[in-house]
């Protein structure tokens, strides 16, 4: 069997699975079966799925995933992100769409402590959407933001779909975690500046607030009180890591704890809340963990068949420029993104994308900003962003899913244009792990 058949019939294969609607970590369970049998001998090859299934599960490197998750779960059962949404919708005042840019700031900084793209959307979208609607906010302008910011929290650590790709590609976890920083907020302050430019062009999208302000200390106090240390948790898991003074998972560990401290602190963590967020991080983690399994023994199957090195092969010998294998790379990753989950597309193309990465010599961190940009992408871009389907759960059932699409649509351009600039100038990725990690 050629290279390409082998191609054709693993991702075949797989491709029907997915559409039948099975979950992805089933799908390529039963992909590496069939690929065992046939590529890496039989019964050997079964016992070596087992073997590379419990590798997966022990691997270091993972570890700080269920820490990021636990973060987020934490702060969502605590109540300490309500309070800090307060927060944000006290001190926040003349600015035109000013629930919507309580949306992007609260959003940023649950980004910078939360572990969960989903939840963060799924807290906003709860708590701040019907509150928007209720004043007489366009949904457009309502449920877009809250869904655009939901996909900044992968490029802003703690991300765990940053450490999983980390992993999976052999990128530096701690490099990686940073390199997202700058991105991140580059794209959460271009999301401002669009939400400020069309609730002034289109006032009657974002009705002015109608109760009174507060001033003075008053003001300023919640914010003080309860956001000082959401971001204080955010300074301390970089500091330990560009520091030298932790391992990511150390610094992840660190991070929780924290976010546990001051649940105790402010009398918030109760044993209920506690167990609430442990068994939500241990279904997060779990399914995460599930599909990695599947991870290195699809790797191993298409090495072994042939598809990797005859597809790397023939790019490499199609005489192509860099930058155009590097247009299509990213033309499939947003193309998948419309259709997959974002770890199914990690398992999909890292196995090919990798050698083609270290053949062209780009740096690894620069190209994982670019693909968690692309994958951030995936998050919005409909028919399937993970993040559409969040905003439709929690969105009145009048409002129809094609405004959805629309609301989403300015967000998913501005993430085009942040992707074209980290494109064009590497730096805004890799100069700050370069200045704190000499990376």
């Amino acid at each position: 069997m050629t290279w390409w058949q082998s191609l054709l019939l693993l991702f075949g294969l797989l491709s029907v699975l997915l559409l039948t609607g099975l979950p992805a970590a089933f799908a390529f369970l039963a992909v590496n079966l069939v690929g065992a049998v046939l590529y890496l001998g039989g019964e050997a090859g079964l016992m070596q799925v087992v073997r590379n299934g419990v590798a997966a599960l022990t691997n270091f490197s993972l570890t700080p995933i269920p820490f990021f998750v636990l973060m987020g779960e934490v702060l969502f059962h605590t109540g300490l992100a309500m309070k800090a949404i307060d927060a944000f919708d006290r001190a926040i005042r003349g600015v035109p769409g000013r629930l919507a840019v309580v949306a992007i700031v609260a959003g940023t900084v649950f980004s910078a402590i939360s572990g969960s793209t989903v939840a963060t959307t799924a807290l906003l979208g709860g708590l701040l959407l019907p509150q928007m609607l209720r004043r007489g906010y366009h949904p457009r302008l309502a449920m877009g933001p809250i869904m655009a910011i939901g996909g900044v929290d992968m490029l802003i650590p703690p991300s765990a779909l940053t450490v999983l790709l980390g992993s999976l590609a052999g990128i530096s976890i701690s490099g990686l975690l940073i390199a997202g920083i700058m991105p991140g907020f580059l794209m959460a302050a271009l999301f401002l500046a669009w939400i400020v430019f069309t609730a002034r062009r289109r006032p009657e999208w974002a009705p002015p607030a109608d109760n009174a302000p507060v001033h003075g200390w008053a003001r300023w106090q919640p914010l003080f009180v309860h956001v000082t240390p959401l971001v204080l948790i955010f300074v301390l898991v970089i500091v330990a890591m560009s520091a030298g003074w932790a391992t990511p998972t150390e610094s992840a560990a660190l991070g929780a704890l924290a976010t546990v401290v001051v649940g105790v602190l402010y009398r918030s963590l109760s044993a209920a809340a506690l167990a609430k967020a442990l068994a939500g991080t241990a279904a997060i983690s779990g399914v995460i963990l599930f599909i990695i399994l599947g991870a290195t023994t699809f790797s191993q199957i298409l090495s072994f068949s042939g598809a990797t090195n005859g597809l790397v092969a023939l790019v490499q010998d199609s005489g192509l420029p860099g930058w155009a294998v590097l247009a299509a790379m990213i033309a499939m990753l947003l193309v998948l993104g419309c259709f997959v989950d974002q770890v199914s597309m990690m398992l999909i193309t890292l196995p090919f994308f990798m050698p083609i990465v270290q053949h062209f010599g780009w740096d690894p961190l620069w190209y994982g900003v670019v693909y968690l940009i692309c994958m951030q992408l995936g998050l919005l871009t409909p028919p399937f962003g993970m993040l559409l389907f969040t905003m439709r759960s929690v969105a009145p059932r009048e409002i129809p899913t094609r405004e959805i699409f629309a609301a989403v649509t300015p967000y998913v351009l501005i993430g085009l244009v942040v992707l074209a600039l980290v494109l064009a100038a590497p730096p805004l990725a890799t100069g700050l792990p370069q200045l704190l990690l000499g990376k």
